[in-house]
């Protein structure tokens, strides 16, 4: 019994090292992002509790800079939803790769590994299942070494960002910023760049016809039909 114990704690630590070698360069480059998010989110009015909250309840960076971004506008609720589940809408289709290589696993684990499903966490997940020797376990691992990282960068911006005073490092431009980057990492084709002028072209004509933040979630969705559209037919 007591062998049986001990071989199951040194593959737990076996499945947990291997976990924090690949998470490792994840959890650094949250360090700034998660940061500059809390900071942003405290001046939008969140607190750290608040901040540190919806970090764990969405954990999804660029959903959360526009979430934080449409509440500093005084957008209502439903467009805030609808658009940052627009934004997670590619998470499916992250998941749906992910489950060729999960097997049969308790509904328990597969809802936490798709909750701790990330841009990066997936990047590093599918590089180790392509490479073999990976499992459920280490993905699992993976996810949330990275999201306890980003929720603490998170709150301690947030705690911090009330020393920093608005608009100060260039911080009100930040969000700017990290928008156009996160534009910028997504254009990977000329049908990506004609979707993403779209995209932009019908927000400006929009926000002149529909009140509110609505137009957002308009645009997004319109854009994504060309896209799809003509990526089809190219």
């Amino acid at each position: 019994m007591m062998f049986n114990t001990e071989r199951k704690f040194n593959a737990s630590c076996s499945v947990l090292a291997d976990a924090i070698r690949a998470a490792w360069p994840v959890c650094i480059a949250y360090l700034p992002i998660g940061l500059a998010f809390g900071v942003l989110a405290q001046k939008a009015g969140l607190t750290p509790f608040e901040i540190g909250l919806m970090s764990v309840l969405v954990f999804a960076g660029s959903a959360q800079f526009i979430a934080v971004s449409m509440i500093s506008s005084q957008a209502g609720v439903i467009p805030v939803i609808l658009t940052t589940f627009m934004v997670n809408l590619r998470h499916f289709l992250m998941s749906s790769s992910m489950a060729l290589y999960l097997g049969r696993i308790g509904s328990g684990k597969l809802s936490l590994l798709a909750y701790g499903i990330t841009d990066e966490s997936f990047a590093v997940n599918m590089s180790r299942f392509y490479g073999g020797n990976w499992d459920a376990d280490r993905s699992l691992g993976v996810n949330h070494i990275a999201n306890l990282a980003w929720v603490i960068s998170t709150v301690i911006g947030g705690y911090f960002g009330r020393l920093i005073p608005a608009g100060a490092f260039g911080m009100d431009y930040a969000m700017i910023a990290m928008f156009i980057s996160l534009l910028v990492l997504q254009i990977r084709g000329r049908v990506f760049l004609v979707t993403a002028i779209i995209s932009g072209g019908l927000a400006v004509m929009l926000s002149l016809i529909i009140p509110g933040n609505f137009y957002i979630v308009a645009a997004s969705i319109s854009a994504a039909v060309i896209g799809t559209l003509l990526r089809k037919r190219s």
